[in-house]
């Protein structure tokens, strides 16, 4: 299992308003940056309500026919959703982790502030990808938040694009002796680029 954040945020760290809007980000996502090819490797995506409740209210579902969980302790209305595979779950990040691992899921996409914060404390986030908009917001819902300690990152590449797009890649402990594999996590491809084809070689059913 491999769990993945690829996220964009303004330079000074936010990736939405106080009010979870998100219109600082490029329209359409901006130019090409490798989302798309990110999201074709992926089983399914994680979010908590608040994403949920963001995105929604779109004008079209973004996620396509790819699998959604929303993370929630209280029911949810899903029928605003039209064309999209989204479900309920509830629980620690361990507990959703294995749940979608047992159900055959290998790349999940963790997305939503404290989403994110909350799989990044419990040391399940093995590559983050982080996409920096150039503009200062002020004020806004952070990408990281508190950690019971410090998270070693291993730079894999930082890309730059005509918009002023700036993309930084990072693998968190894949390259510590003994890191994630008595979890049952797969090391990755330390060279950029390599990732997604790496995704489709890998034989899970071993």
């Amino acid at each position: 299992m491999i769990a993945s954040v690829f996220v964009g945020a303004s330079v000074d760290g936010f990736i939405a308003r106080l009010n979870g809007d998100l219109d600082f980000l490029p329209e359409g996502g901006g130019e090409p940056h490798g989302y798309t090819e990110f999201m074709a490797s992926v089983d399914a995506l994680v979010i908590g309500r608040k994403t949920f409740e963001t995105v929604a209210a779109y004008d079209e579902w973004p996620y396509g026919d790819k699998r959604v969980v929303v993370l929630s302790g209280r029911a949810l209305d899903f029928s605003a959703v039209r064309g999209g595979v989204v479900e309920q779950m509830s629980g620690a990040p361990a507990d959703i982790i294995a749940k979608l691992a047992a159900g055959g899921a290998h790349h999940l996409y963790i997305d939503g502030g404290h989403t994110i914060q909350g799989f990044l404390r419990a040391g399940l986030i093995q590559r983050l990808v982080v996409t920096r908009v150039p503009v200062l917001i002020g004020e806004g819902i952070p990408l990281f938040g508190p950690l019971p300690h410090d998270v070693r990152l291993h730079h894999v590449a930082t890309r730059h694009y005509p918009s002023g797009l700036v993309q930084s890649e990072y693998h968190i402990g894949i390259n510590e002796p003994e890191a994630r594999h008595s979890a049952g996590y797969a090391r990755l491809p330390a060279a950029p680029g390599e990732f997604d084809a790496w995704i489709d070689q890998q034989d899970w059913g071993a």
